[in-house]
């Protein structure tokens, strides 16, 4: 068996290319949207793709089903329910359907609703013994798939818990403890929470140290596995519909258009938006009127879905070489809308003084001085605030629900925000300024900042 995990980190995602050694077919399980990694593999190894399955509808990114299907002639494979609603030739793949690839080789479907109802895992098995599991977002290491993200069919997220239970206990942990754990996601994803980051594990070592796996009534299950989740960034739903879509496919070639600084007034004159992929730091000293800083080194692609509007023309500022990456994480995320590049980059600043601007950032240590005086916004998750991890008074929206949430903050008054280490509350900041929001500061270093002053006694 050929088994190849593709992991990308700015995502959470992993995805996977399973092939027979002897007969040189391959599937592609769960795959991105750019898929020169999985067709690199192919041609080196001879491979030939027959054909790609997605095991839910994926929420979190535009998947590359339809590309890998155009440029090897593939089938695509989806859960029953799903392959009903898809626009394209879908391969229904049910409980207990087997897919031989070669004499050593066989995959079987097993059905693991509770993510999503169509959700199925992929058994590999090599010459008849399970050898891995690729669980999407069924079981993850550490964690398993919410049930709260695309419920439907006037389904509820308990009793997709509820689905999710019997998946886990009477499916997944039926396994072999020796058969290999392969989610669809790692730390960090929206999908679910208290993931790890290891990338693989085992059912024997899920079932020991995943705080699901362990026994426990299924109204406990369900509370714990709708409790405490991060908030969902608004494109989820717009990825969702996309993966069933016959959209329009990647173009690993199309280029990012360089536009001069009359080209970028116009554009901003528009109503095009200018997301600054540098730093917090960078970006504070500063920045086009406006913009919205998300930095490229962070979790970009997500972050931009939460204040980003799906459509919205996108004008890339980006350090010299970085604005085509930045183009292609977007249009991970279903962001076809990238008209171009500041050309030259920061550098480009100078020539338009007038349309420029710089902001404070507030350091711990001026605290006392402006907390009395200003709104506290914290923009964590809410799992982030478990246990008391909180300043108090302070206002919680979340990141991802600023952009429909922020005229609940007092518009009379200055805002500081932050986060838990000052990345996503610059983000946040930007995004109140672009929405009218005159005074607003963020904390350098988050709450982890104000919290070991608290601890210092400072």
């Amino acid at each position: 068996m050929i088994l190849t995990q593709y992991y990308l980190s700015c995502l959470s995602h992993g995805s996977y290319l399973i092939a027979d050694e002897g007969s040189r077919k391959a599937v592609v399980v769960d795959p991105r949207r750019d898929i020169s990694d999985y067709l690199a593999e192919a041609r080196e190894h001879d491979l030939d793709i027959v054909g790609v399955i997605n095991t839910h509808v994926h929420a979190d990114f535009v998947a590359g089903h339809l590309e890998l299907a155009a440029a090897t002639g593939a089938w695509i494979g989806y859960g029953p329910t799903a392959a009903e609603r898809a626009e394209f030739v879908v391969r229904p793949l049910a409980q207990g359907d087997r897919i031989e690839l070669g004499d050593e080789v066989t995959l079987e479907i097993l059905e693991t609703p509770g993510h999503t109802w169509e959700s199925i895992s992929v058994l590999a098995l090599e010459h008849g013994s399970p050898h891995a599991v690729l669980t999407g977002d069924s079981l993850f290491i550490g964690g398993v798939g919410r049930p709260d993200l695309v419920v439907s069919d006037g389904s509820t997220p308990q009793s997709l818990a509820e689905a999710m239970y019997s998946t886990l206990h009477d499916v997944l942990l039926s396994l072999p403890d020796a058969t290999k754990v392969m989610p669809a996601h790692g730390a960090g994803s929206s999908c679910g929470r208290g993931l790890s980051d290891e990338l693989e594990s085992t059912i024997g070592a899920q079932r020991v140290t995943n705080p699901f796996a362990a026994a426990m009534p299924v109204d406990e299950f369900v509370r714990m596995v709708t409790t405490g989740q991060p908030s969902a960034p608004p494109y989820f739903q717009v990825d969702a519909a996309l993966n069933l879509r016959q959209r329009e496919l990647l173009d690993p070639d199309e280029t990012v258009v360089p536009f001069t600084p009359a080209e970028v007034r116009a554009a901003i004159e528009g109503g095009a938006i200018v997301v600054d992929t540098r730093s917090p730091e960078d970006f504070a000293t500063g920045h086009l009127v406006g913009s919205l800083s998300v930095g490229l080194d962070g979790r970009f692609a997500e972050t931009a879905g939460m204040v980003l509007d799906h459509g919205d023309e996108i004008l890339v500022l980006a350090e010299p070489g970085r604005h085509a990456e930045a183009a292609l994480r977007l249009a991970r995320i279903g962001f076809d809308t990238v008209i171009g590049h500041v050309a030259g980059g920061p550098a480009a600043l100078a020539q338009v003084p007038d349309a420029v601007v710089s902001v404070e950032r507030v350091e711990v240590t001026g605290w006392d001085e402006l907390a009395d005086q200003t709104v506290v916004l914290d923009v964590r998750n809410a799992g982030e605030r478990e246990g008391g991890q909180l300043i108090p008074g302070a206002i919680h929206i979340p990141l991802a629900e600023l952009a429909r949430r922020h005229r609940e903050l007092p518009a009379e008054r200055p805002v500081l925000v932050h986060c838990a280490g000052g990345w996503r509350s610059s983000v946040a900041a930007s995004l109140l300024r672009s929405r009218g929001h005159a005074e607003v500061t963020d904390l350098v270093g988050g709450y982890a900042a104000w919290a070991e002053r608290e601890r210092a006694g400072v």
